[in-house]
């Protein structure tokens, strides 16, 4: 069963062609990967994806309900797309407490295990704008991962992280994958890809080129 299906998708902003008629599906409960160098295209495709950006022609469907047209944003996903974004002078804690209040869907106890398992002292006081970039990181996978979500759409999730760190999250999304959830994941490291993605996708210059698993 496919979870995401791209098709024939476009996206030009300001005369510029940034996507170019891709046509691409990823099947539920694996990990995908996307390749390029920057400016591939690979953020991009993952905010249309999530409904972030409207293409210019073509469509996504996601778990069976087209972006844009059945809802505006697909359900039950957890997202890292570039530098996660959190209000500096709140604790790590705080901010995601105020996320969680919005849905309403979990409550103290579901913050403080996730900032456990991702590494993090629940109980740290310290502002979020005093945070290496690892600890910003493992926070943002905190956040998109909290609600336990479906699908998980991750944009270079491991930029900033120790060698630990980065051992640490391979572990973790494998772990998610055998729980049944889908992985999307941007990553400039071949390595990551290796150990973690069932199928990969490579970009360059706006276009898609399916590598591995099809």
């Amino acid at each position: 069963m496919d979870i995401i299906e791209v098709k024939d998708l476009s996206l030009t902003i300001k005369k510029s062609t940034i996507l170019y008629n891709i046509t691409v599906s990823f099947g539920a409960g694996c990990i995908h990967g996307l390749i390029g160098r920057n400016g591939s295209g690979k953020t991009m495709l993952m905010k249309c994806i999530c409904g972030f950006v409207r293409p210019s022609a073509g469509s996504v469907t996601v778990a069976g309900k087209q972006i844009g047209k059945d809802c505006d944003f697909p359900k039950s996903v957890g997202i890292i797309i570039e530098t996660p974004g959190f209000i500096p002078y709140y604790s790590g804690y705080r901010n995601l407490k105020l996320l969680a209040d919005l849905n309403k869907k979990i409550g103290k106890e579901e913050i403080r295990s996730t900032m456990e398992k991702v590494g993090l002292d629940p109980d740290l006081k310290r502002h979020v704008r005093k945070y290496s970039l690892g600890m910003r990181q493992r926070l943002g996978l905190a956040q998109a991962i909290m609600e336990n979500p479906d699908l998980l759409i991750l944009d270079e999730p491991m930029n900033g992280l120790d060698k630990d760190g980065v051992a640490d999250m391979r572990k973790y999304l494998l772990d998610l994958k055998t729980q049944g959830k889908t992985i999307l994941i941007a990553s400039h490291s071949a390595e990551d890809i290796e150990v973690l993605c069932d199928t990969v996708c490579e970009m360059d210059k706006g276009e898609l080129i399916k590598v591995k698993g099809w």
